[in-house]
């Protein structure tokens, strides 16, 4: 694999990073958890190759800039999952206390 190819694989993970934090700001969760194990499969496979594959400078200043990038795309993203997952939190708390008092009166009733 030559460094051009290399490239073309962070690219397409800029891609896949731009489309999580779009499903992510429509508040399509669903969408987001398929991107990211689209996205997660990417990486493994992009790993052996570029560990091996040397870039001239103008390349390496190109995956400086995407993998920038991806991480800005990634931080949005988190940003916008917290108060999902904070949400979703307080749900999972909510049934499991009302459990916890169904269970209770039912003991003693």
């Amino acid at each position: 694999m030559n460094g051009y190819q290399a490239i073309n694989n962070y690219e397409s993970l800029s891609v896949l990073t731009g489309k999580m934090r779009e499903a992510s700001m429509q508040g399509n969760w669903d969408q987001l958890i398929g991107l990211e194990q689209q996205c997660s499969q990417h990486i493994e496979a992009m790993k052996p190759v570029d560990a091996v594959v040397a870039l001239d400078e103008a390349a390496r200043q190109r995956k400086i800039h995407l993998i920038k990038r991806i991480m800005a795309d990634d931080a949005e993203i988190r940003n916008r999952t917290e108060g999902w997952m904070e949400q979703l939190q307080n749900i999972m708390s909510s049934n499991h206390q009302e459990q916890r008092l169904q269970h209770a009166y039912t003991i003693r009733y």
